[in-house]
């Protein structure tokens, strides 16, 4: 089968994901084209066409186009639960029971749109809904690789109705086992705290997660925010998860938190520099999700993870599964052997996951996912001509890319690095990086002040080679998608201190060379002249900006900071001095 998946119901993050005959052959997120973080409120034009031409595959040859968003029946429980919850706000209960599927419709009918103008041929190509966690599900299970009983977790802000999902898969069928409907939705009380602590939902969850281990979780106490009893999870809205009128309103703004929660904690956070006591709310935010995640594992997950025959296996998808320092604890549990954090975990993920959802249910068997270069290559001659519409900079060319890069990186230059596939999810994965070399004194704050422009706090992850992983993170497990913190070994905190965080720990990315051969090599030829082979490793970015997608982005990016390298394929670009 060649499947299309494509994503964008809730708003944001649209992406595209081709899979022909169960292998995915692209994937693209909408913002890495049109340059508008998450792009909002955008449908995945460019993401589609562009998944379409590097696979050559003419629009109209599509088996099927799947989008992760399906009708919810009124018999069911998750519209009910809805508008029993939403009592408060008369009008969103009511539409939820009598006209509860409006944003399908819409939603299909804009698909169908999206569909003529790429040249679909819709009396060939069927148009296949899948539920949004299911969609989450699938990009997780079916792309694992795992065999036998593995357990399911999907932590979200909300899909239709369903936020939170825990089942089955097994010889690649997927059973719900439970799951909760909004507003209890754990993603969403941390987005709310989020919002809170003066981030944007959907944006900045991960600089609270960030933030975390500067606090003391002690001060305060959100477990009662969650309702987590028995395997009950009942969110306080007059908290968190607010609508209506009981929402905070700001500048006539209104938060996805409610009066109630600004008159226990003080006013909400504004402005970089404002750290007390808001590192001590992400800490105990922070604190509370795991402790909540993990006994609603036990609940709902245990006995799955105690049946598997070569160990537990436990995949996870949804935007909470990017809190990689929940990731870790559910790696620690005694009961997982092997754990699969989907590296496309948010709503980007889900075309993908729709698309697998699909592919397996047509009978293509899913091949396991094993890298995230899916997105658009360009070739040195491109880089060239793109390079010589620019002012200011020299070019050389290089014979021999990762030998000169390890020598700029040992010297104490950070260095932009575009080579290959751009990578699909929100991870830069060696293809679209900014390194640093890790052993350098003040590298970290340097990138963080000077070029990502960004909270002086936030950590920095390493790549490392396969050699030396089990030694710094105490671990064979794998870990090529930066989906897991680890504790980093006493012994080499000293050696790469740059890319530990301040709790001992580190989110790292283990490369090898079949995933990507000229990082690799590049890790080699730096740990030849550090001892190390570890770089500090960046999106290419800055601050508020999408993931660099072509050479235009990653020159305008090195020209807008005070990057004096970048590396582009077999192209050294550096700045001419001023004057």
């Amino acid at each position: 089968m060649i499947v299309l998946g494509l994503s964008g119901a809730l708003g944001h993050d649209p992406s595209a994901a081709l899979l022909v005959d169960g292998d995915v052959v692209a994937a693209a997120e909408e913002e890495r084209f049109t340059r508008v973080k998450h792009a909002q409120k955008c449908m995945p034009l460019e993401a589609a066409q562009y998944c379409l031409d590097a696979a050559g595959i003419d629009p109209g040859r599509l088996d099927a186009v799947a989008f992760p968003y399906a009708p919810v029946s009124v018999f069911g429980p998750a519209r009910w639960h809805y508008a029993r919850r939403h009592w408060y706000a008369p009008d969103r209960a009511l539409d939820a029971i009598l006209n509860g599927n409006r944003r399908y419709r819409r939603n299909r009918s804009r698909v169908l749109a999206l569909g003529d103008t790429l040249g679909f041929d819709w009396t060939r190509t069927t148009f296949v809904p899948v539920e949004h966690h299911l969609a989450h599900a699938s990009s997780a299970y079916h792309l694992s690789g795992f065999q036998g009983a593995t357990a399911i977790l999907g932590v979200d802000g909300k899909g239709e109705y369903a936020t939170t999902f825990f089942g089955v898969g097994e010889a690649g069928a997927i059973t719900r086992i439970r799951e909760f409907y909004d507003p209890d939705s754990l993603a969403g009380v941390y987005g709310a705290l989020t919002e809170y602590l003066g981030f944007r939902m959907l944006d900045g969850e991960y600089k609270v997660m960030g933030m975390a281990p500067y606090g003391d979780p002690e001060r305060f106490d959100f477990a009662p925010l969650l309702g987590c009893r028995g395997g009950k999870l009942r969110v306080d809205t007059r908290l968190v998860n607010t609508v209506g009128l009981r929402r905070y309103r700001d500048n006539g703004r209104g938060r996805f938190f409610g009066d109630g929660l600004v008159r226990r904690l003080g006013p909400p956070r504004q402005g970089d520099d404002a750290d007390e006591p808001y590192v001590h709310h992400a800490a105990a935010m922070q604190a509370a999700y795991e402790e909540v995640c993990l006994d609603l594992i036990d609940h709902y997950l245990g006995d799955v993870l105690a049946e598997g025959d070569e160990g537990g296996k436990l995949v996870f998808a949804g935007g909470g599964a990017l809190n990689v320092k929940l990731n870790q604890r559910i790696l620690a549990r005694p009961d997982v052997d092997e754990l699969f954090v989907q590296p496309a975990a948010g709503d980007s993920g889900t075309a993908l996951g729709a698309a697998t959802y699909v592919a397996n249910a047509g009978g293509d068997r899913v091949a396991a996912m094993d890298h995230v270069y899916l997105g658009p290559a360009f070739s040195t001659a491109e880089c060239r001509a793109a390079i010589d519409r620019c002012d200011g900079v020299s070019v050389e060319q290089l014979d021999d890319v990762p030998g000169r890069a390890a020598q700029l990186l040992a010297a104490g230059h950070p260095l932009a690095w575009f080579q290959g596939r751009m990578e699909f999810g929100p991870r830069a994965l060696g293809a679209r990086s900014i390194l640093g070399c890790p052993g350098v004194p003040g590298m970290a704050a340097r990138i963080n002040a000077e070029i990502k422009y960004r909270e002086r706090w936030r950590p920095f992850c390493p790549s490392m080679t396969e050699d030396v992983a089990e030694s710094i993170l105490g671990t064979r497990h794998p870990a090529p998608f930066m989906t897991v913190t680890f504790d980093v070994d006493a012994a080499w905190r000293k050696r790469i201190p740059e890319v530990v965080h301040v709790d001992g720990t580190a989110r790292a990315q283990v490369v090898t060379p079949q995933a990507n051969r000229r990082y690799h090599a590049l890790l080699e030829r730096l740990g030849d002249l550090t001892g190390a082979p570890v770089v500090l490793n960046t999106s290419l970015n800055r601050r508020g900006e999408p993931i660099a997608c072509t050479p235009e982005d990653a020159l305008a990016i090195f020209a807008g900071s005070d990057l004096r390298y970048l590396v582009m394929e077999d192209l050294l670009v550096a700045k001419r001095p001023e004057g």
